[in-house]
């Protein structure tokens, strides 16, 4: 075994692999860019080592500065963790190279994998099932187009680099084809600099299935079980479990096989998962279940599988990747109930999910699950990296145990003044829909407005409020004070006007006994209900950034990050609704659009500029609608 490892990675992804490191007695090695200077996975390390300025392609994203770090710290071996290089074959022949050991699968088996049109057809050579579609060579337009009205509609067109939902569209009919097309393409291209497409027939109700599977380098390859990652949003996993609800034991033989059949076709070792779409509409059945692709890494999610197997995944790469045989045996590998697991995302729901950064003044997360966070109270959020903070899972005896401890865990989570989705996952778990197992990748879709809207505040919670505000001149007089808590027991049937996230009501005061953590920030009381945050006043708030552009026509950031595009000019005249630039933060893209028509009278940007939340980006004259 070796005696020092460096992680390639940052965050959640770090800690993680960190834990696992601590127990088995091997040294830390930590990398960082500018933003993650004082950040917890460098503090947590035994050595850390600064690799480059804040955004990843100038720092985690440089392989060269990586093994640099590496090779001054004295690490034997690298773990790349999952994101950023982890499936870089390159990267992963360049360790080698340098005498180091790669903690992952061969380089050749992740380029076998990392095309999806090459893994489809590698697949059908293995016997391994594939969803009904086009691989050819062939990319000429009306050849993609007859091939699509072959295969019937709706169709999906993806880029065979792609991944993330890039290049990635739902075509419902031969006429929308082309435009369709062309648009996949444009994105792959400045995606992954490759605009080749393959085509697939759409599953109509799909669930997203994968296999954990592992493999050593003595050629042994077992499988873990299955994962239900269903719940996304925009291609991305929000929930993930172990296992699969309603998966029988014979399909959960036939996919299980098929995951280990197809690892072995590339000679795999290490950690990997294998991807199936399964057509839900008349349950799981083997035949309906078809290989998507593989990833030839650690999961997020992997947490749930632990859980269910009582393994440490983490350790199992160590070993294999210091060549060991695996710890176990397929027929020693067993399944123990059920396992859950959420992402906290740094992230406003409500908003259309806008992401949120800054200082965690305030960040309490539940016991009783298990946290595998990115960060700690005092900590920065920075706009420049995933939004994902933290991961909550549970595991129970039951799916409904594990469930309703879950839910309940994410209904416990407080954090100011960043916003999170802690209250729409608590509402996802507790959907009736949810809890039945009726779930699919476009469950979150058809719920969207009852999952994101925000409920009011319950009585006893504004009763609270008021209180908090009567007796707060008893509190400290610095503009941050805390009454951890607070008790309320006051005269019974008054009414205080205050305004909860600045929509007026009228509170009742109680002589009921509650009793929470009230936060008092500048004159207003912040509480937390059911993984929601309140900003309760007595007075009414200043407009926000939207409002005021409806009235004013100023165009200010909702965010920090980078301007990457502009789509005005001075002068231009534009109507309502009318996107006029986009940011992008968090690996995320959000537009910016046109209050009212009118006329571009200031515009004080352009395209790869850093902006900070508030700052003026363009000024509107004209008229309201």
């Amino acid at each position: 075994m070796f005696k020092s490892v460096l992680v390639a990675n940052r965050g959640e992804i770090a800690r993680r692999i960190f834990r696992t490191a601590r127990r088995m007695g091997i040294a830390t090695v930590a990398v960082y860019s500018d933003a993650d200077a004082e950040s917890a996975h460098v503090r947590e390390a035994d050595q850390a080592l600064w690799i480059g300025p804040a955004p990843a392609v100038d720092s985690y994203l440089r392989a060269d500065a990586i093994l640099a770090a590496a090779l001054q710290s004295g690490a034997e071996a690298i773990h790349p963790g999952y994101g950023f290089l982890s499936e870089n074959a390159d990267f992963a022949e360049a360790v080698q190279s340098a005498g180091l050991i790669w903690i992952g699968p061969p380089a050749k088996a992740i380029r076998a994998m990392g095309l999806k049109d090459a893994a489809k057809a590698l697949m059908i050579e293995a016997g391994v099932p594939v969803t009904p579609g086009y691989l050819g060579q062939d990319q000429d337009p009306l050849r993609l187009q007859a091939e699509a009205d072959l295969i019937g509609y709706p169709v999906l067109i993806k880029a065979v680099a792609g991944g993330g939902g890039r290049g990635m569209r739902r075509v419902e009919s031969s006429d929308a084809f082309p435009a369709a097309l062309a648009a996949c393409r444009r994105e792959a291209a400045a995606a992954f600099g490759d605009d080749r497409v393959l085509l697939e027939k759409y599953v109509s109700r799909p669930r997203h299935i994968e296999v954990q599977v592992f493999g050593d380098q003595q050629g042994h390859v077992v499988h873990l079980f299955e994962r239900d990652c269903s719940l996304q949003r925009r291609h991305q996993k929000v929930i993930e479990e172990a296992p699969a609800p309603g998966l029988s034991d014979a399909t959960r033989e036939v996919i299980t096989s098929a995951a280990v059949k197809a690892a072995q076709a590339v000679g795999y070792v290490g950690a990997g998962t294998i991807e199936f779409i399964a057509d839900a509409s008349d349950g799981l059945r083997a035949d309906r279940i078809w290989f998507m692709e593989m990833n030839t890494r650690l999961q997020v999610e992997h947490p749930v599988t632990e859980a269910v197997t009582g393994v440490d995944l983490v350790e199992w790469q160590f070993r294999v990747a210091s060549g060991e045989g695996l710890p176990l045996a397929q027929d020693d590998i067993q399944l123990f109930g059920h396992a859950i697991e959420a992402r906290l995302y740094a992230e406003a729901p409500a908003n259309g999910f806008l992401p949120s950064t800054g200082t965690l003044d305030h960040f309490c997360l539940p016991d009783g699950v298990r946290i595998d966070s990115a960060v700690e109270e005092g900590d920065e959020v920075s706009p420049f990296y995933d939004p994902m903070i933290a991961k909550l899972i549970a595991h129970a005896p039951t799916r409904e145990g594990a469930s309703d401890q879950l839910a309940e865990a994410c209904a416990s989570v407080e954090v100011w003044p960043v916003k999170t989705n802690a209250g729409f996952l608590a509402r996802c778990l507790d959907h009736p829909d949810f809890i039945s197992g009726a779930v699919d990748t476009g469950f979150i879709e058809a719920r969207l407005e009852e999952l994101t809207s925000r409920p009011k505040p319950s009585d006893d919670l504004q009763s609270l409020a008021a209180a908090a505000m009567i007796a707060s001149d008893e509190a400290s007089d610095s503009p941050w004070s805390e009454l951890k808590g607070f008790r309320l027991n006051a005269t019974p049937s008054a009414h205080l006007r205050l305004y909860v996230d600045g929509e007026a009501c009228e509170a009742p005061i109680s002589d009921e006994d509650f009793e929470a953590d009230i936060l008092m920030v500048d004159g207003a009381v912040v509480l937390f209900e059911r993984g929601e945050t309140y900003t309760i006043a007595v007075r009414p708030p200043v407009r926000d950034l939207a409002s005021l552009a409806a009235i004013d026509g100023e165009i200010r950031s909702p965010m920090p990050g980078k301007v990457v595009s502009v789509g005005v000019a001075l002068g231009d005249r534009v109507t309502k609704g009318q996107v006029l630039m986009v940011l992008e933060a968090m690996k995320m893209e959000h537009a910016l659009t046109a209050a009212f028509d009118g006329v571009v009278e200031a515009l004080s940007v352009t395209a790869g500029d850093q902006v900070s939340e508030g700052i003026a980006l363009a000024r509107l004259k004209g008229h309201a609608a």
